[in-house]
Order: C-alpha cells, then sequence, then structure tokens
C-alpha cells in the first residue's frame, strides 16, 4: 500500500469515529428530545424515541449549515489542522460521552466535542492557533443557553397559566397532551439541527485539511450531510434511557402542561442558536428550560442537589474532555 493510499484509509477511519461520535451524540442525547414527553405520560419510550428520530433526521431540510461552518472553519486557524487533531478531539469527545452516560449524567456531548478540539489543538500549536471569535461565542452560550432556555420556560408556564386560568384543569391536560406532541417534534428539529452539524463541521475540517474539499467551498460534500443526520437520528432511535430518568423525574416532576413549556422554551433557544451559527448544548437548553418550569411552581418543587450535579458535569465537560483529547494527539503522533 502506497503513502497516498494510506492517507485515504486514515481519513476514511476518521469519518467512520466522526460518524460513531454523531450516533452516541444521538444514543447520549436523546432525553433531551424525549424525556419529557415519556415522562408525562404522552408517549411510550419506543413510539418516543422513533417520533424524536424522525424529526432529528427532517433537519436536514429545515436548517442552514451555520453551525457545521462554525467548526468547520471557525475555530481553528487554517493549516493546523491534521488527522491527528481530528483523531484527538473524537477521542476527547467520546471518551467523556461514555463516562458521563455509563452515570447518567446529562452533560454536553457538543461541548465535548468542542473540548476535544481545543485540547488537541493547543497541544500542537498552542492557543494562538484558536480563533477566539469562534471559540468565544460558543463559551458565551455555554451560559446563555440554559439562562435563555430557563427564561423561555418561565415564560411559557406564566403565558399558559394565564390564558387557561379558567379552563377546568381535566381539559387542560387533554389539550396540552396534544400539544405536546408538537413541542416534542420542534425540539427535536432543533437537536438534530444543531447537533448534527457539529460533526458535519469536524468531517468538513479534516477534509479540508487532507485536501479532500476546498476551503473556500461554501459547503461539505452531499453524502457528509446525508450520513450526518442519519447516524443522530439512528443514534436518537436507540436511546440513552439512564439519562431520561435523570431528565424527566428527577430535576422536577413534569405534566404535559409543563413539559410542553419546557420544550417550546427549549426549540425557541436551539432554533435562534441554530439560525445565527452558534454550536449550543442542547442537554444544557431543555435542562434549564425544566428547571424554569419547575421554578414558576415552587422553588422546592426544583431538586437543586440533582441540578448542582449537573451543573458541575457542565463545568468540567470541556476540560476533561480537552485533557484527554490532548493525550490522545500525542498517542497519536507517537505511534504513527
Amino acid at each position: 500500500m502506497d503513502n497516498a493510499q494510506a492517507a485515504l484509509w486514515v481519513v476514511i477511519l476518521l469519518v467512520f469515529l466522526a460518524l460513531a461520535f454523531d450516533f452516541m451524540n444521538g444514543f447520549h442525547d436523546a432525553a433531551n428530545s424525549i424525556a419529557t414527553v415519556v415522562s408525562t405520560g404522552v408517549l411510550k419510550p419506543g413510539t418516543a424515541v422513533l417520533f424524536a428520530a424522525f424529526f432529528n433526521v427532517a433537519a436536514i431540510f429545515v436548517f442552514h449549515l451555520s453551525v457545521a461552518a462554525t467548526v468547520g472553519k471557525g475555530f481553528v486557524q487554517p493549516g493546523i489542522v491534521d488527522t491527528h487533531v481530528v483523531f484527538g478531539a473524537l477521542v476527547g469527545a467520546i471518551s467523556w460521552n461514555f463516562l458521563t452516560w455509563y452515570f447518567g449524567i446529562p452533560s454536553s456531548s457538543s461541548h465535548a466535542l468542542i473540548g476535544g478540539i481545543l485540547g488537541a489543538v493547543i497541544v500542537k500549536a498552542g492557543a494562538g492557533a484558536l480563533i477566539a471569535g469562534g471559540v468565544l461565542k460558543t463559551v458565551v452560550f455555554i451560559f446563555v443557553s440554559p439562562l435563555l432556555g430557563y427564561l423561555l420556560g418561565s415564560l411559557m408556564v406564566v403565558l399558559v397559566s394565564w390564558l387557561f386560568r379558567r379552563t377546568r384543569p381535566a381539559k387542560v391536560d387533554k389539550w396540552f397532551r396534544r400539544m405536546q406532541l408538537v413541542s416534542a417534534g420542534a425540539y427535536s428539529l432543533g437537536h438534530g439541527g444543531n447537533d448534527a452539524q457539529k460533526t458535519i463541521g469536524i468531517i468538513w475540517m479534516l477534509l479540508i485539511a487532507t485536501g479532500y474539499a476546498a476551503a473556500g467551498e461554501k459547503s461539505p460534500p452531499t453524502w457528509t450531510i446525508v450520513s450526518c443526520y442519519l447516524a443522530i437520528g439512528a443514534g436518537t432511535l436507540f436511546g440513552g434511557w439512564r439519562i431520561v430518568k435523570t431528565m424527566g423525574q428527577r430535576i422536577t416532576k413534569l405534566k404535559p402542561v409543563g413539559g410542553f413549556c419546557a420544550e417550546t422554551g427549549g426549540a425557541v433557544t436551539l432554533f435562534m442558536a441554530t439560525t445565527l451559527g452558534i454550536p449550543v448544548s442542547t442537554t444544557h437548553t431543555i435542562t434549564g428550560a425544566i428547571v424554569g418550569v419547575g421554578s414558576v411552581q415552587r422553588a422546592s418543587a426544583v431538586r437543586w442537589g440533582v441540578a448542582g450535579t449537573i451543573v458541575w458535569a457542565w463545568v468540567l465537560t470541556i476540560p476533561a474532555s480537552a485533557c484527554v483529547a490532548a493525550l490522545a494527539y500525542w498517542l497519536s503522533n507517537q505511534l504513527f
């Protein structure tokens, strides 16, 4: 096998590793899309994952590739990325995802990938190789997306409570069991649109670095787009049941009205971020919205100890995945 063939096989293997991350992203973050609709009893788990997976993939027809462009071209200076960097980034992200899935902690697959990219790039070329604007807006939205989810979720509860203040509770519950299908579908669209594009972005980054795509092209090859959306949909279809319980019941008890408000607030946040090309955490967003819904009922309705554990996982995600990515980059360089 000559050098050109060997290089091609490395790229193919890294693409499959990226798709494995994308699948795990869907698997890990399935709870974000379905936890509320399952915990309120509107859909059974098996039906819910089919429902969410369909909308994850349908997002391919809804959103432009703004987030993919940010990840693929907006984080790292041209000429820095190579196969070792991509390998390190993916290993760092997958390792953190597996660890948090195992312990049932809803952390961010998105920030695990971003932490992986940062760790591998910094160990190779230093912090100066990063594009400050792309990194900064992503870091800022670590805080903005859950706060926006919290605010919108809270406002939705207040608005719905006022609009239906004279309606019998049984009737409200019946209506919002139907309405929650709309909000869950919208949230799954936002989840697929934002998260699948992160993997599209890292594959695009790899293809540009290895010469299989031109840096000046406005979009990556079509096969990358289709394969990434299908991979995240397949991951959601298999579902991450350990996290569903945490998201759906341990933070706060939800009824269909609350589930609708949380999903709607989260969906609006995701639609805004994806349109602006900002890779945000779907986990942070829906958690913020759920806490917002619970806290409007009464502060004691939220189990703040559980929420605190989740926040610690958020804080650790980028540095932990960055450290693993840095080690994986170094090992890859030494061995290959």
